[in-house]
């Protein structure tokens, strides 16, 4: 396996961003289950959490192909990412 790396892209602190919405988002759902409210109230706030999450991922992958991917590596690397859509 290949050194990785390290690296910043203009996206990265969006995708925290993002990441701290869906954090605030699974502590609410968390104190929610735990004062009993209705499923479908803690339904609609886990589908923002995912909704939060996936759009972090998918910024993160096209960010990653359009900037990091080197012609000799882009195969395997395409096919690592496309397992994680």
């Amino acid at each position: 396996m290949r050194a990785m790396a390290k690296h910043r892209h203009t996206t990265h602190p969006a995708i925290v961003k993002r990441l701290r919405r869906a954090e605030g988002h699974l502590r609410h759902v968390i104190a929610m289950i735990e004062s009993e409210e209705p499923c479908l109230d803690i339904a609609r706030q886990l589908q923002a959490v995912e909704s939060a999450l996936t759009a972090a991922k998918r910024t993160l992958i096209h960010d990653h192909i359009d900037h990091c991917l080197s012609e000799g590596d882009a195969l395997d690397e395409l096919k690592a990412l496309a397992k994680l859509l």
